[in-house]
């Protein structure tokens, strides 16, 4: 009798080991939240989400999408072809953020002038400002910025030419680690051409 009280116990003391053991399984599986800002692709790993073209604003403050003329490719001095597009604006018009992000670099260019480089906030693409004839009075290295905040003014410095006022605007995709000099050119026409709202 006294053996068969202690097989019985000894079944109880192992079933409810296995019991706890599938229960804290489950429990630690079900406590893990996925990442905010990606999502899961099933099967391989995380993925982040790439920022949606239509979500980039016009970078000179009052152009409208229809005046965006595609200039990709154009030929420049030296035998270049134009690595982005030419927005033709009055000297001084605002130019602003066309995504939240953080401002990465501000530099002094030979050809590019008076130069800004706005990363976005999921760090996947870098906007490029140049000819510009200041930056607006609070804009420095490494702050954030709001879409539509304006960053500095149309202007003609670098090779743009005496009196040739215009935004050179560029973007590229960026890897991971990629520097602000760095990333795989993208012709940015599309995007700001491109109807806001179209998805």
């Amino acid at each position: 009798m006294k053996r068969l009280g202690l097989a019985v116990g000894g079944i109880v003391v192992v079933a409810g080991a296995a019991l706890v053991s599938v229960t804290t399984v489950r429990f630690e599986r079900a406590a893990e939240p996925e990442p905010l800002g990606f999502t899961a692709a099933r099967p391989g790993p995380l993925t982040v989400e790439p920022e949606r073209a239509a979500g980039l604003s016009v970078p000179v403050l009052g152009f409208a999408r229809s005046e965006v003329r595609d200039s990709w490719g154009d030929a420049r001095s030296g035998g270049r072809g134009h690595r982005g597009i030419d927005l033709m604006a009055t000297e001084g018009t605002p130019v602003v953020a066309v995504v939240s992000g953080r401002v990465e670099k501000l530099f002094e260019s030979g050809l590019g002038g008076t130069t800004l480089y706005l990363r976005s906030a999921d760090g996947r693409w870098r906007y490029y400002y140049a000819h510009l004839k200041a930056y607006a009075g609070d804009v420095r290295e490494g702050m954030q910025v709001r879409r539509g905040q304006v960053l500095g003014y149309v202007g003609d410095t670098g090779d743009a030419g005496e009196g040739n006022h215009h935004l050179h605007f560029s973007t590229s995709r960026m890897r991971p680690g990629d520097r602000w000099w760095q990333g795989e050119d993208v012709n940015p026409y599309p995007l700001l051409a491109e109807r806001e709202g179209a998805r």
